[in-house]
């Protein structure tokens, strides 16, 4: 049962990563942690059961948590990017942050052309762009380099979908 489910949530959590790298990326660590735990014999079979379904149901929250935001799938994992640091959300808010991951995908959108993920011209361009607009909206400078490099990597699984 246990293998089973891991199966299952790795499945689920390779599905997201296509859209949202963020929230696969935080899955995929949260299942090992709770599969090495149960390899290691720290928590038995009725425990990691246990876990496994509380991993499923947040990923199914996931899911839903755009609309509950007013985002789109693919605002909501630039959103993901723009809050891994905690602290440009308590300096931002919610409201800053919705709205540059609203115009980020805008403008990587406009950005994207076929060859983006492997042309260094088309992801400098790009980087220019998303270093702009963090700092029109006053993104925290120490906190920059990380944000555009997760916004970048979430642009290039964007990018053959939406390439002109």
């Amino acid at each position: 049962a246990v293998e089973l489910l891991n199966k299952l949530l790795n499945d689920q959590i390779k599905s997201r990563a296509k859209k949202n790298l963020v929230q696969s990326r935080s899955f995929a660590e949260l299942l090992q942690k709770a599969i090495i735990k149960y390899q290691n014999r720290t928590i038995e079979a009725a425990k990691i059961l246990e876990e496994l379904l509380e991993l499923a149901r947040e990923i199914q929250k996931a899911q839903s948590r755009g609309e509950e935001l007013g985002l789109s799938d693919d605002e909501i994992a630039f959103y993901d990017a723009l809050t891994t640091n905690k602290s440009a959300v308590e300096f931002m808010g919610d409201e800053t942050l919705k709205k540059i991951a609203k115009e980020l995908v805008q403008e990587v959108r406009k950005s994207a052309t076929i060859d983006f993920t492997v042309k260094a011209s088309v992801q400098a361009k790009m980087r220019v762009i998303i270093r702009r607009l963090l700092k029109k909206y006053k993104y925290p400078p120490d906190q920059r380099p990380e944000a555009i490099r997760l916004i970048m990597e979430q642009a290039q699984l964007f990018g053959e979908e939406w390439a002109v």
